[in-house]
């Protein structure tokens, strides 16, 4: 069986979607309704911006999934027995699998990244990656901090946990990991934090925009960052994906999931190959590959 795995923020990179947007008519199409849909020409951004302007929350979040879905849409290869998606790249395997049709899933994300934009201006927050610690010594030391926010939210691979919460939060657990023994424990450059009780005022406002928007019965299973399991219903995708911002990202168990199901290899749809690379360190046996690669 084959996995379609979709990437999240991060991925983005200088001259992202050119080839597509030059190549393929119906890709052109999809990019020029995207400007349209957006308000702005992303298209300028992505394939002349430099790396600073991509960065910016509002733009790295509809880029990446407009790479990842276009790829995907235009593929002659494209046929998934499963899909799932990292974090933001959850909205591009729901529009991959027929769930959400391509404009209402861009604007979804562009209501996502504008809320989660704003959620950071209101707390000053961010993430760190704690390298070389089991997830439960991480989770341990996240629960022993109470007097801040600070919490394990993207789970990548088996000792590759990244925390998410307040500024002192993520700085004191940074502290505890040295101590405990972790190789690493760096801050990462990203505006706010990210799957954590402060994304609350984002998933309110992204909550409305989801229940508002017509789902779709999917093509495939969908393995969602919350349950880690096969869905089809739509009313728990739905639930799912409004829970999504504030929990955690379980990558590490949705792939481990999708293996156990009789998934043998997985192709990443978007920019990078950073998924890939965290699929072989959950499973050494997966074969992996990029679209079309």
């Amino acid at each position: 069986m084959i996995a379609y795995v979709f990437p999240g923020q991060g991925a983005q990179y200088p001259g992202m979607g050119k080839d597509l947007y030059t190549q393929k008519a119906e890709a052109k199409k999809m990019f020029d309704l995207a400007n349209e849909i957006l308000g702005f020409k992303i298209t300028d951004i992505m394939f002349e911006g430099s790396a600073e302007s991509l960065m910016q929350t509002n733009v790295t979040q509809p880029a990446v999934f407009l790479h990842s879905v276009i790829s995907a849409l235009t593929s002659d290869t494209f046929s998934p027995d499963m899909v799932a998606g990292h974090s933001l790249g959850e909205f591009s395997a729901l529009v991959a699998n027929r769930v959400l049709r391509f404009e209402d899933g861009l604007q979804l994300v562009h209501r996502r990244a504008l809320g989660m934009q704003e959620a950071c201006e209101i707390n000053p927050s961010g993430m760190a990656a704690i390298l070389g610690l089991s997830d439960e010594q991480v989770e341990a030391i996240c629960a022993e901090i109470t007097d801040h926010v600070v919490v394990p939210a993207n789970y990548n691979c088996p000792g590759q946990l990244v925390i998410s919460g307040s500024l002192e939060g993520i700085q004191i657990a940074c502290e505890k990991m040295k101590e405990a023994g972790a190789k690493r424990a760096l801050p990462l450059p990203v505006g706010g934090a990210f799957h954590s009780p402060l994304m609350e005022p984002a998933r309110l406002k992204l909550e409305s925009a989801i229940n508002a928007t017509p789902f779709a019965a999917p093509s495939c299973p969908v393995y969602q960052n919350v349950s880690t399991t096969a869905i089809t219903d739509i009313d728990t995708i739905k639930k799912n994906l409004n829970a999504q911002l504030t929990a955690p990202v379980k990558w590490t168990q949705s792939v481990q999931q999708m293996v156990a199901d009789g998934a043998e290899k997985f192709i990443e749809c978007g920019p990078g190959k950073v998924l890939q690379g965290l699929v072989k360190k959950i499973h050494k046996e997966a074969e992996v590959a990029p679209l079309d690669g």
